[in-house]
């Protein structure tokens, strides 16, 4: 039963961390998008909202028990963005896609963080807290992992009821670890993370723009466990979340620029190499 004891917590954040907690109405794994082409809107603008909720497919993901962060679309200097609150709360809104990874894949958005989460350490499991995360699943395939993440995995989705993904590449701006700063997550090898922006921009209310190429970007967290294998992306997740430290966090995102080219024998031409972020 020690054992058990011991698995169950962490299955229980690691459903929490890869966003894929149960959903009050419904259920993000369960329909498998179509491949997208280059030329089509991957993720629902925010700026289509036509009210304070995010346009579908973005779905709220949380625990059971667990306080929800505040997603809410608001007019910031003329525009719709995403408002992302945490208060001593905990919360995910996910948006189920499918697109190719190859080397067009990249992803782009705009953000802001005006609140930090004080106590947030990305290093350990009572800090895994942040006020700004975006995340991307990948669907690697299950039965290339060790047998214990296996069974984890399947316990998990056991559990849930929702089709938990095997990979997780997430995004932070943080308060205190350095930028470039690549991170496995404190619960779970399983998700990865690469801190984008630290601290405070200097200029209260700044937008920082970021555009990542993905592939290049998989290959660093997870290019010794995939080797030629290259997972279709199945989802994007803003995520912001401060249960473990009490604390509040707030932040802002632009709408978020998925897109990749189906045929990899066009793709490696598509686009230059993404850039790092870069102020906006």
């Amino acid at each position: 039963m020690a054992a058990r004891s011991t698995i169950i917590p962490t299955i229980h954040r690691w459903i929490a961390a890869v966003m894929a907690a149960p959903i009050a109405a419904v259920a993000l794994w369960l329909a498998t998008p179509a491949i997208a082409r280059a030329d089509e809107a991957v993720v629902a603008p925010f700026s289509s909202a036509r009210g304070t909720q995010a346009p579908e497919p973005w779905r709220f993901a949380s625990l059971p028990g667990k306080t929800p962060t505040r997603f809410e679309v608001v007019q910031e200097g003329g525009k719709k963005v995403l408002k992302v609150e945490a208060d001593q709360s905990y919360g995910n809104l996910v948006h189920a896609t499918r697109v190719p990874l190859n080397p067009s894949t990249t992803l782009a958005w705009r953000w802001r963080v005006d609140a930090f989460v004080q106590d947030a350490d990305l290093r350990s499991r009572a800090g895994d807290d942040g006020a700004a995360k975006l995340c991307v699943f990948f669907d690697f395939p299950a039965d290339r992992l060790s047998f214990g993440e296996r069974t984890k995995i399947a316990l998990a989705r056991r559990t849930t009821g929702e089709d938990v993904p095997t990979e997780a590449l997430c995004y932070v701006w943080d308060q205190k670890e350095a930028k470039g700063t690549e991170l496995v997550n404190a619960f779970t090898r399983r998700i990865r993370m690469v801190v984008l922006e630290s601290g405070p921009t200097g200029t209260a209310g700044n937008w920082l723009g970021e555009r990542r190429n993905l592939l290049a970007d998989y290959r660093r967290a997870f290019g010794e466990e995939a080797g030629d294998t290259l997972p279709d992306v199945i989802a994007v997740a803003v995520s912001a979340d401060a249960d473990n430290t009490h604390g509040h966090g707030l932040a802002y995102f632009s709408d978020i620029d998925l897109r990749s080219v189906t045929s990899t024998r066009s793709a490696a031409a598509v686009l230059p190499p993404a850039r790092a972020g870069t102020g906006e």
